[in-house]
């Protein structure tokens, strides 16, 4: 008995020695010799932008999913959003495997700020990182509002990766004094060799093979990040540019079938054109049935105040703020159950592209309307035969002197055209303002271009 006692406690002990209890695990993958490292990548060659932030969801899953053990991020874009590029930035740090970015010649403004979430920044020969100061569409500075958010946010993230947050802040304001690296008023940006002495690039690389190497993995698998068709049509229609189009042809459209009899081209390309804008965004789960809802909501009350209630008010106008409403929330993600507290700049960017689109839409198409009835490029949308007199041609005189003054009554509803009667016998009439409904009594106070001009008795 005794000896089975020792024995077993001198076979705890040997296991003991031979692995200790309560050793810290590594936070990366420990790979034997002959074990192969699975290295995800992905490339962010074009403006920071909704479908490069739905690209790095898609590669972040599929790297889990195939049990990789490294991200590596292959980097060459000017910026972009910045809402896009903090989304992103969340992912890496938030990531549960280490994520390295190759940038090949240029990680600027938004670029620098999802570089430095990253755990390690390789550079290629001539590259460039900084310059992360918030601009506008025209490359003007925007107030100091939205820097101070961007300075805040290239700090944390700094610390976050453990860099120097001070040098971060420096790639965003010219203000910021950083002895020996930023001192000349200017915003910083650095190159390769300069990005390496003050720690933030850990080598220069040549290719994605080279980082492998220098970081110290020399038994890997590449494996690169495809877009099938349908990913990239729905990163093609989510771009804002092309959602601010469909907008347009939404709201183009509807302006010109309210304009024609009918139901006809102008309406089916607008609906085209809301199925385009929508759908992407609904299987991307940033639209979702309370925005369409509230769009269909929006158009039914603006038809319904056009067709059915004379004038324009309360129902008009409610249904052209739910319309702004739902088409500017499917173009952002849900801002969470605190939205006071929130970061409202996506919001704001979604609904100014909206209200632009719309104004741009609804200016170019009364513009448009008047171009095609005078133009003869398009095969003729309008008559311009004239019927001359000397060909023969004759119209009967009517003289409408004497209905000046009399009653009429509406034939058909005045919208403000339509059908009036005066004495039994059918005339096409214009009401002088509003609207008015069949049977109501009517007077003729004149006769313009081929038809009467009528008013409310």
């Amino acid at each position: 008995m005794n000896n089975r006692i020792i024995t077993l406690l001198s076979l705890i002990l040997w296991l003991s020695l031979c692995f200790p209890l309560g050793a810290q695990e590594s936070d990366e993958t420990t790979l034997s010799k002959d074990e192969t490292l699975k290295v995800y990548t992905f490339e962010i060659r074009e403006e920071i932008a909704p479908p490069v932030w739905r690209t790095t969801q898609k590669a972040f899953e599929r790297a889990y999913e195939l049990g990789a053990g490294l991200m590596l991020i292959h980097m060459n874009t000017y910026g972009g959003m910045v809402d896009a590029a903090d989304s992103i930035r969340t992912k890496i740090l938030q990531s549960r495997i280490p994520v390295y970015v190759f940038i090949d010649n240029n990680a600027a403004s938004a670029g620098a700020l999802i570089s430095i979430a990253c755990d390690s920044i390789y550079m290629t020969e001539g590259a460039n990182i900084g310059a992360a100061t918030v601009v506008n569409q025209t490359g003007e500075v925007v107030p100091d509002k939205y820097q101070s958010y961007m300075r805040s946010m290239m700090r944390s993230t700094a610390e976050a990766s453990g860099r120097n947050p001070d040098v971060a802040e420096a790639m965003v304001d010219p203000s910021i004094f950083v002895a020996g690296i930023s001192d000349s008023g200017k915003v910083l940006t650095f190159t390769t060799s300069e990005a390496i002495q003050h720690g933030f690039c850990e080598g220069k690389a040549s290719s994605l093979q080279e980082v492998l190497r220098l970081a110290g993995h020399e038994n890997t698998q590449i494996i690169r990040h495809r877009l099938n068709s349908i990913d990239k049509v729905i990163n093609f229609l989510i771009s804002p540019v092309v959602s601010g189009l469909l907008i347009m042809l939404i709201i183009g459209g509807l302006y010109f079938e309210l304009q024609t009899p009918g139901v006809g081209f102008p309406l089916g390309a607008s609906v085209v054109a809301a199925l385009l804008y929508f759908a992407p965004l609904y299987l991307e789960g940033m639209a979702t049935h309370i925005e369409i809802i509230l769009f269909l909501i929006g158009l039914v009350l603006i038809l319904v105040e056009i067709f059915a209630i004379p004038g324009f008010g309360v129902a008009g106008i409610l249904g052209i703020l739910l319309m702004v409403t739902g088409l500017t929330l499917a173009m952002v993600e849900s801002i969470g159950p605190q939205p006071f507290n929130a970061d409202l700049g996506p919001l704001t960017k979604a609904f100014f592209i909206v209200i632009s689109s719309m104004f741009v839409a609804l200016a170019g198409s009364m513009y448009l309307g008047q171009r095609l009835l005078t133009t003869s490029r398009f095969g003729h949308f309008a008559l311009d035969k004239v019927q001359q007199k000397t060909e023969g041609y004759s119209a009967a005189g009517f003289d409408y002197k004497p209905y000046i003054g009399q009653h009429a009554t509406a034939h058909t509803m005045l919208r403000p055209a339509g059908k009036i009667l005066i004495d039994g016998v059918v005339y096409d009439g214009t009401l002088e303002s509003g609207y008015a409904d069949k049977g109501e009594e009517l007077q003729v106070i004149a006769f313009q271009t081929g038809q009467f001009l009528v008013r409310k008795v």
